[in-house]
């Protein structure tokens, strides 16, 4: 399927158009700091950052996507992606889990890999350089939130749940049990947010990609059949990786002995 171009003007790019998006960050900072909720540094870290990021990889991909061998340049990109965002899941654990870091990537990259295949393969958008990385952009950044809340959710859930956790050891149960009775509740609540997106788009928010496509002029049609495509695809990853990350949580809250893990009884730290 052929997309439509537009260009944009050249106001689009200028540094009053930067300014004017902040506003709305701007007023939350005001009002947060009328309010004393302390978040002000948050948005201003996460701005720049933003920033930051952003400029740097604009520049990475001009040479990325001039360069002679630009598709494998991108593939390359892919490879970091994943790489960088096995890194911060498993930071969010703040603990050495086994095997979190082996089933993060998995989830992560087995995602990104199956949706390229889906997307190129039944010819939706041109295999090249710039489509790969976007695909499996999209992919990884949906991935990365959802595994985090994976993260946080196993986490304290086995902590505020450790009597549990010991009663079900010393009722003979193993590790593989242990995840099925200890774990669905976390899972759901990880997934709310993604599933949640799910079942209001096109009611309430229309979806980035479809948006897109509609300014570009593409049929609408068209426009929901692709955008459909990534929302399932997202879910798909959403899910997928809840599911690792709850999983090998879960599993990393009992040793091979059979025992509660110390991490579990460690005191939670606040990293704000």
């Amino acid at each position: 399927m052929l997309l439509a171009q537009t260009s944009l003007t050249s106001e689009a790019t200028g540094p009053g158009v930067v300014l004017a998006s902040l506003s709305l960050v701007l007023l939350a900072m005001g009002l947060a700091r009328w309010l004393g909720l302390r978040i002000e540094r948050r948005l201003i870290e996460a701005s720049l950052r933003a920033a930051v990021q952003l400029f740097t990889v604009g520049f990475v991909f001009f040479f990325i996507f001039r360069a002679t061998a630009a598709i494998y340049w991108a593939w390359l990109w892919v490879g970091l992606m994943v790489g960088v965002a096995t890194i911060v899941v498993v930071r969010r654990a703040k603990h050495r889990i086994g095997g979190l870091a082996l089933v993060t990537t998995g989830a992560v990259l087995g995602s990104a890999l199956i949706s390229v295949a889906v997307t190129f393969g039944f010819g939706v958008i041109a295999y090249d350089p710039v489509s790969l990385v976007v695909i499996a952009g999209i992919t990884i950044g949906n991935a990365v939130p959802s595994a985090v809340l994976g993260v946080n959710q196993s986490v304290g859930l086995n902590r505020d749940r450790r009597g549990e956790l010991e009663a079900l050891l010393s009722l003979g149960f193993d590790r593989r049990q242990i995840v099925r009775f200890m774990a669905p509740r976390a899972a759901r609540s990880s997934l709310i947010p993604q599933v949640e997106r799910t079942k209001v788009v096109g009611l309430i928010a229309l979806p980035g990609a479809m948006t897109g496509l509609l300014l570009a002029g593409v049929d609408p049609v068209e426009a929901v059949a692709v955008q459909l495509l990534v929302m399932y695809l997202v879910l798909g990853t959403a899910a997928l990786c809840v599911v690792a990350t709850v999983t090998a949580i879960t599993i990393g809250a009992v040793t091979s002995d059979l025992l509660v893990a110390d991490w579990v009884n460690e005191e939670e730290q606040d990293d704000s």
